[in-house]
């Protein structure tokens, strides 16, 4: 069975032209091999009338294949034969080590090298359901790559945060000691043929356990982040529109009257991903809540400065035709002014008195051109 090649470098280490063209043609052979293995699955499992029961691996086999797949079109574009620069290095890195594109289900979300193992693993899985292994002959090279597959699942191990890491050991030392005990037996000549399967695919459930585990784990950081994030940035508007508030209040009657809701009441956010997932939806309910109240006061401040702007253009108007001392438009201004400066101004009869004033230069500019 193919095996996905290592990548090389790290994410946020730029990577060799060298580095990346070699790495390319290797995951360009395993892109092409890991279809016709898969083709060759879908196959015998039609063929056997296993179909239904390995569905659902199939699906997630062939999403994570089209993903790698698409992944690759997209370094091998970066890669451009060989036209590498400092950006497109950096950018290569990312494309390797970073998140794959796609829905591949369950929340799973994956970067490409731990799709590629977590395609191995389900490949092997796949084939040894299906008993697509050759026989007896063929267990000394079975082992072999069996010992080479868990030593794979080590590193995924040390991965393990330290309260599930212990556990994690446990599992792949229960896993070792029963491939000793296979690898005893097949040196003595006895027939392993009905040992591997189970082991092998046990190894391969928990090398995908431990895979998607630690894509949850990651997408919870992302979330814990996020919402931590959202709280501060809450926090800091909640501050904004309560001075925006007490300037609105001062400025002008009727204010309107919206409480400002206390953010860090609702306490800091949780660990746990359900826990976090309710703290968030809190946290929207409160934005939408400061949308509302920031909306109303920069309103009502926005019509008194919108009311004196109507004002002074009604006032040029006047002016442009030599009326601006008109004694009942000077008189109808004055009135106006002196109530749009007061503090708080009242907005009905701020709103009224420039409207009187725009009805009188109405008013007088028909009498004139008549």
């Amino acid at each position: 069975m193919t095996v996905a090649p290592t990548p090389p470098g790290r994410l946020g280490q730029p990577l060799a032209p060298a580095e990346a063209q070699a790495f390319l043609l290797a995951l360009d052979d395993w892109v092409r091999a890991r279809r016709v293995e898969l083709d060759e699955v879908d196959a015998a499992a039609l063929a056997a009338g296993r179909g239904e029961e390995v569905a659902a691996d199939m699906v997630l086999s062939l999403a994570l294949w089209q993903a790698v797949q698409q992944r690759y079109q997209l370094i091998n574009a970066t890669f451009d034969g060989g036209r590498v620069g400092p950006v497109e290095a950096e950018r290569l890195s990312t494309q390797v080590w970073g998140r794959l594109d796609g829905d591949l289900g369950a929340g799973l979300a994956v970067s490409l090298p731990e799709a590629c193992r977590l395609s191995d693993a389900l490949a092997g899985q796949l084939r040894t359901r299906l008993a697509l292994v050759p026989g007896a002959d063929a267990s000394a090279a079975r082992i072999k790559d069996l010992r080479a597959h868990l030593e794979r699942v080590r590193d995924q191990v040390e991965l393990e945060p330290g309260t599930l890491r212990d556990a994690a050991r446990a599992t792949l030392d229960r896993l070792l000691r029963r491939l000793d005990q296979v690898t005893e037996r097949a040196q003595r000549g006895a027939d392993v043929g009905g040992l591997l399967p189970p082991l092998e695919q046990d190894a391969s459930i928990f090398e995908r356990d431990l895979i998607v585990g630690n894509s949850e784990r990651r997408a919870a950081r992302a979330d814990l982040h996020a919402t931590q994030a959202l709280r501060r940035e809450l926090i800091a508007r909640a501050s904004t529109i309560a001075t925006l508030a007490e300037r609105c209040v001062r400025a002008v009657e009727p204010a309107p009257r919206y409480a400002i809701p206390d953010v860090e009441a609702l306490g800091p956010v949780p660990s746990t991903p359900d826990e976090i997932g309710a703290f968030r939806q809190r946290l929207q309910r409160v934005a939408q809540a400061l949308d509302i109240a920031e909306g109303a006061y920069a309103d009502a401040l926005a019509e008194r400065t919108q009311l004196v702007d109507l004002l002074d253009a009604l006032r040029a108007k006047a002016d442009a035709h030599g009326l601006g001392e008109e004694a009942d438009l000077a008189a109808s201004e004055d009135k106006a002014r002196a109530v749009l400066a007061r503090e708080p101004t009242p907005l009905p009869v701020a709103r009224s008195l420039v409207a009187t004033y725009q009805s009188w230069l109405t008013h007088v500019l028909t009498e004139e051109s008549a």
